[in-house]
């Protein structure tokens, strides 16, 4: 069976076409987990076999990878006289155009997020979730150009470093939200943070703006404060898709300054978080 994997920004999903007869047969969902399973009948086997070229052709297009083992690879390409080119990050988030339908609704969901903080965890991940979704249909917006957001916006931002009791928004939903957005977000943001630093909850991203490329520490920091196995987060697998995606960006990066990947990860100080530890040696391995 053929398998195709979409691995850009904080996607990590496979797709698995087949024909069974007049049968259309498709697996789907994140990497490292069993996916869904959907059929659809055709009158006969040709039309099936149609409708398969088609789908993985749209998926071709759609930037998904083909990763069935003993697929054909790329026909080689003569080498050029010149340099190779600089590794380039793929996309974040997908084009789109904000419309007062959408930004109303990602209005709404950030409000919705904000008057849940400090209640039950599941609560405000459910809440975070849906906020994340509504800022993905605007296309990476920044959120201090659009009045409808900014003020509710910076005020989720800024209850990332208060306590608990106070209703603390966790940190790997802040950066959910701002993987979403235009990479300035972010920037304000860890302005923001650094202002009124706490080791505890910051700790994933004081490592990272060494780096001196928002664009990477933005990824970076989403990669540090995830926890796989966590309920809507990626598996183990996935996140390690996502690093092998991102790594050889890090390593020009440091490179440039000549670091290295492994200085690096010893010098960004874990404190006490045994899992930051935990994803800092996952780096390094």
């Amino acid at each position: 069976m053929r398998r195709f994997e979409f691995v850009e920004g904080t996607s990590s999903k496979f797709w698995q076409p087949e024909v069974q007869g007049n049968v259309f047969i498709v697996t789907f969902g994140r990497i490292g987990t069993a996916g869904q399973r959907k059929e659809k009948g055709f009158p006969d086997a040709a039309a099936a076999q149609r409708e398969y070229e088609k789908k993985v052709a749209e998926k071709v297009r759609e930037g998904y990878r083909e990763v069935t083992d003993g697929a054909a690879a790329p026909a080689p390409v003569a080498a050029a006289p010149v340099a190779p080119p600089k590794p380039r990050l793929p996309g974040r988030v997908p084009a789109a155009t904000p419309t007062p339908e959408s930004l109303k609704a990602a209005a709404d969901a950030l409000a919705g997020l904000r008057a849940r903080l400090g209640w039950r965890s599941w609560e405000v991940t459910s809440r975070a979730r849906n906020a994340r979704r509504a800022l993905r249909a605007l296309g990476g917006v920044d959120p201090a150009a659009h009045a409808e957001l900014s003020g509710t916006f910076d005020a989720l931002m800024a209850r990332v470093v208060v306590s608990p009791k106070e209703g603390r928004l966790p940190l790997r939903h802040a950066l959910g939200l701002l993987s979403e957005l235009d990479v300035a977000a972010y920037s304000r943001a860890v302005a923001l943070w650094r202002k009124a630093y706490a080791p505890g909850p910051l700790s994933a991203v004081s490592g990272v703006e060494s780096l001196g490329v928002p664009e990477l520490s933005l990824r970076l920091s989403l990669l540090l404060a995830e926890r796989p196995g966590m309920k809507g987060s990626a598996s183990e697998e996935g996140w390690a898709k996502r690093w092998d995606v991102l790594r050889p960006h890090v390593e020009e990066k440091l490179a440039e300054s000549g670091g290295s990947l492994a200085d690096w990860v010893k010098g960004v100080n874990a404190g006490s978080d045994t899992q930051l530890a935990g994803r800092l040696a996952r780096l390094g391995a």
